[in-house]
């Protein structure tokens, strides 16, 4: 059976330092033979939640509000896994993350959220020399937190401070544990 990984990049360039952290998830991923499929999410028309619930009126997985969401929910849905990539901006997630995580609020059903059990993986990058001074620890914590509400599987954190643009290749053991948690999102127990 082939797994399916959803890769959802939060960065504004599409070969900035957490793309590449994610491209080479999405290698290993693909050398363990999963099918992939990519969001760049900064070219996505994503609407902020307009908190209406309507989405409570309708089938878990739906929202009222047209935009490129209704690209993404059906892929979350079908996912066995998926990996979030973001830089570090002003101590989190990035705001494109950050607004397609917020439209999740529709993917509650009545049985729970729809995307627990899922595997989930978050690669960063971030221009300070440490996670702390960086923020990067309150993205780390606010995506287990989140998993841990999902009732989904927080597989793996790989981040790196990385100032400049393509900095990250300088870091190649951070490169390598980005490729091996990608292999590891997707290899099933």
């Amino acid at each position: 059976m082939t797994s399916k990984l959803v890769v959802l990049k939060g960065s504004p360039k599409e070969n900035g330092n957490s793309s590449t952290l994610a491209n080479y998830a999405i290698k290993g991923a693909k050398d363990t033979g999963a099918e992939i499929k990519e969001f760049f999410l900064h070219d996505m028309d994503i609407s902020a939640c307009d908190a209406c619930d309507f989405c409570k009126g309708l089938e878990g997985g739906s929202c009222i509000v047209e935009d490129d969401m209704q690209q993404i929910y059906p892929e979350l849905l079908s996912a066995d896994s998926i990996l979030l990539a973001s830089p570090v901006y002003w101590f989190t997630l990035s705001a494109q993350l950050k607004a397609c995580i917020d439209r999740w609020y529709a993917l509650e059903g009545p049985e729970g959220y729809l995307l627990a059990g899922k595997r989930f993986g978050l690669v960063m990058a971030y221009g300070d020399s440490d996670p702390y001074n960086s923020g990067a620890v309150n993205a780390i914590r606010t995506v287990q937190d989140m998993c841990r509400y999902l009732e989904a599987d927080l597989v793996g954190v790989v981040y790196g401070s990385a100032p400049d643009p393509g900095d990250i290749n300088k870091l190649p053991e951070t490169l390598q544990h980005a490729y091996d948690l990608g292999s590891k999102l997707v290899l099933m127990d």
